[in-house]
């Protein structure tokens, strides 16, 4: 009798067990959780848990089921279809109005009821695209424009603005520093595209939340978490990856580990990237061919012509990249986050300043110009707490530390000295963020932020005939330190179901202090000690006219403090140019409105679009100056025309950004986004120029087939033409990086590229993709950029999950 009662009681449990399917995520196939599962009256309903599973045992065998997630497109099928496969996956909706969003704020909003635009990449659509870097990352979003002076770089442009007026923030920490230049930047590839789990881009000004430098948008890079476990066992999973790219033979490893128990988690991720050098494509400009470079024979420069001109020699590096992740979760209210990157790279040659040519045009300037390794590092502590309290409902206090550390090396072609320069920057930032949402229909949010940098500086000449060092002068005051101290209030109201009012205000002080070196160079000034700041604001609603309506309007300002390379930097800006100290700087500040529009067809087609207009005053720029009443000075051996940054320009830029999503059919999709910009800054002279930063009119169009194995993309990449008439004037300068039009003049020509990407799952555990880029083997430069772009370009790739 017993044997008899436990058979059934066997029996009965692998009956239950065979009515258990799990659901996942059709674009990552990730478990998804918190699926609703019902029946046509929905007298019967079950609930997926964290792993994705759902026991569907309640239902009858040919009842018809609905399966529900926020951000997803319903699902429908009948038990016995759905249990005979064993899994179901989920589609993404057209818009995902729902989303949650972590950038405005700081802590969780839903993207509906956010005035500004932004724009949300997903970790499936990172590891799709399989950027190389993370400024590819952007540029293959079709939203972001990106350029690069070099292979080991990537200079991202929004809305007309650049570098230090654009903010990158990871993990809710400030990457900016104090030494973050006008001219191109290339830290942003110090983070490792593997690693991250989701990107925001906040367009227009974000200086109520993020401070100083936030005035063309924010670049928000959320990395991946530890996963805890969610049973009494160990969890254990992780990814291995390869990828290797024809263009500039990438060879790239990445594997990541979890560990998760109920209470502590730990993360571990390694990448290894090697980039050789780079190969342009077949059509497109003769001018664009690297047809010769210098050589060093026995100490002597000599000019090579190069086997392959459309090789660019020498563009390739290595990278290195370290994430551990530690976290700790001692109950349901408290979280503790431990995050430790590490980022270092090979030397790598500026290349844009190895093509130009001599002064007589026959040979090349410089014999050698590199960046010596970029090193980042980061320790970033985080405390979370939830649960009603007095004055808060949740509370976010985060500390960090960064270390960056980066050098120059240039040599003059056939010039016996070596000029060096070594930066050393120490990154100290807190930050303490409330949120408040007990208060009805009001939600509140405040906080504070101090942020403290000290910079090394240091420079040298290396006499390669003698084999002596001997020092320089240095590109920064050496000890000088720059801070800032701020708080912040914001609040969401939603005013009606449909209406949500939003508005933020920010004050910040930032002090400067700077002791200049006169050994090298007789200053007129000791010291630059600045002390100043600045009120932001910003006030906007988002509504809902109808259902599938939504309208947007936005008003904000934005600042940027002058920093120490601002004021204290001593450097080459061009051939026969060089940047002095200015003491005498106040911020920058802009003044931008945006209105935005969405229209969802029947959640199968969404379009979008955006209007914005930005004012810039006292605009931080580079213009001619007077170093002790000399208009030249003697700069590494040649006579140079003095510049500094001053406050002596307004500038304005305005534009259109435009997107749909269309789902011709459940596995049928097109993408597209254009975006066009336009702006002007004003002149010496009172002219005025048409911005340096306002990238041309560029777009993508995707057409996108997927089913729950394989997804394909074919898609077109454009950039619009750029006249000599409509370059800035210092772009006009820089003849050997442009084509040259019917007048013999500088422009940037017009380019277009068709690629395909494919991915295919084998297995839940293991897929494999193929992308060919380029397909027709275009031969373009990105507008301001000094490396050409690649050419056709194979990409090979498999990764493994555990």
């Amino acid at each position: 009798m017993q044997k008899t009662i436990l058979i059934v009681v066997l029996l009965l449990c692998y009956g239950a067990r065979g009515q258990e399917i799990i659901i996942l995520d059709e674009e990552d196939h990730q478990p998804l959780a918190n699926v609703i599962v019902y029946n046509v009256d929905k007298s019967k309903t079950a609930l997926s848990d964290f792993d994705g599973v759902c026991n569907l045992s309640q239902f009858d065998d040919n009842e018809r089921i609905t399966f529900r997630h926020i951000g997803y497109q319903l699902a429908r099928a009948t038990k016995e279809n759905v249990v005979k496969k064993g899994m179901l996956y989920m589609v993404h909706n057209a818009e995902q109005l729902d989303e949650v969003i972590m950038s405005i704020s700081k802590w969780e909003q839903q993207r509906k009821d956010i005035p500004q635009k932004i724009a949300v990449i997903n970790a499936p659509s990172i590891a799709f695209a399989a950027p190389q870097t993370s400024a590819d990352l952007l540029n293959n979003s079709g939203k972001v424009f990106v350029q690069k002076s070099q292979l080991g770089g990537g200079s991202p442009m929004i809305r007309g603005f650049a570098t230090n007026r654009l903010l990158i923030s990871i993990d809710g920490v400030r990457m900016n520093n104090a030494i973050f230049r006008s001219g191109n930047v290339q830290n942003i590839i110090s983070l490792d595209p593997f690693t991250v789990r989701s990107t925001e881009v906040i367009f227009g000004p974000g200086s109520v939340i993020y401070g100083s430098d936030a005035i063309g948008g924010v670049m928000n890079f959320y990395t991946k978490k530890p996963q805890f476990s969610q049973r009494d066992s160990l969890y254990i999973s992780g990814n291995a990856n390869y990828r290797f790219a024809a263009a500039n033979n990438e060879n790239t490893l990445h594997v990541d580990f979890n560990l998760g128990k109920k209470k502590w988690a730990f993360l571990s991720s390694l990448s290894y990237n090697h980039f050789g050098d780079l190969r342009m494509g077949s059509n497109g400009p003769k001018s664009y061919l690297r047809d010769m470079y210098v050589v060093t024979k026995n100490g002597e420069d000599l000019i090579e012509q190069s086997k392959n001109a459309k090789i660019q020699h020498p563009t390739g590096y290595e990278q290195i990249n370290l994430m551990q992740k530690i976290a700790y979760k001692p109950n349901n209210n408290w979280n503790v986050d431990l995050g430790l990157f590490y980022s270092e790279t090979s030397d790598f040659a500026r290349f844009d300043r190895l093509i130009r040519p001599s002064k007589d045009g026959e040979g090349l300037r410089s014999a050698e110009w590199y960046y010596g390794p970029q090193k980042w590092f980061m320790g970033n502590l985080q405390f979370y707490q939830n649960g009603i309290r007095k004055f808060y409902d949740g509370l976010k206090i985060t500390a960090a530390y960064q270390n960056f550390k980066e050098s120059r090396s240039d040599r003059g072609f056939q010039d016996i000295t070596m000029y060096t320069t070594q930066e050393n920057v120490d990154a100290l930032s807190v930050n303490v963020d409330f949120e408040n949402k007990r208060m009805g229909n009001f939600r509140l949010y405040y906080g504070s932020e101090f942020v403290y940098n000290n910079i090394g500086s240091q420079g040298s000449k290396l006499n390669l005939v003698e084999n002596r060092i001997l020092p320089s002068a240095s590109r920064y005051p050496d000890g000088s330190t720059w801070q800032t101290l701020a708080g912040y209030i914001s609040g969401e109201l939603k005013a009606k179901p449909n209406f949500t009012l939003s508005s933020g205000l920010r004050y910040s002080h930032v002090w400067i202090d700077a002791d200049f070196d006169n050994n090298f160079y007789a200053f007129p000034f000791q010291n630059a000690d600045l002390s100043t700041g600045a009120l932001t604001g910003s006030l906007g609603f988002s509504w809902f006219p109808k259902t599938d309506l939504q309208l947007t309007l936005n008003g904000s300002t934005g600042f940027r403090a002058p920093n120490i390379d601002d004021i204290g930097k001593i450097f080459d800006s061009e051939p026969g140019a060089v940047v002095v100290p200015n003491a005498d700087l106040e911020p920058e500040y802009a003044y931008n409105i945006e209105m935005g529009i969405q229209k969802n067809f029947k959640n199968r087609t969404t379009f979008k679009g955006a209007a914005f207009y930005t004012y810039l005053v006292d605009a931080l720029v580079r213009r001619d100056y007077q170093f002790n009443g000399e208009i030249e000075i003697d700069y590494n051996g040649e006579m140079s025309r003095v510049q500094a940054v001053q406050n002596a320009a307004m500038a304005y830029v305005y534009g259109f950004e435009f997107g749909a999503d269309v789902f011709l059919t459940e596995k049928l999709s097109l993408v597209s986004n254009l975006t066009v910009t336009k702006g002007e800054e004003e002149e010496d002279d009172g002219s005025h120029s048409p911005g340096r930063h306002v990238a041309p009119i560029f777009g993508d169009i995707h057409m996108v087939w997927k089913n729950y194995k394989l997804k394909t993309d074919l898609f077109v990449n454009y950039n619009g033409r750029i006249s000599h008439g409509d370059m800035a004037f210092s772009e006009k300068k820089k003849t050997y990086i442009y084509a040259q039009d019917a007048n013999g003049n500088p422009y940037s020509p017009s380019w277009y590229t068709l690629n395909l990407r494919s991915q295919y799952q084998i297995a839940p555990s293991l897929k494999v993709m193929l992308h060919l880029e380029n397909i027709t083997d275009q031969r373009y430069r990105s507008y301001s950029s000094g490396i050409v772009a690649p050419g056709i370009n194979l990409i090979l790739g498999a990764g493994f999950a555990f």
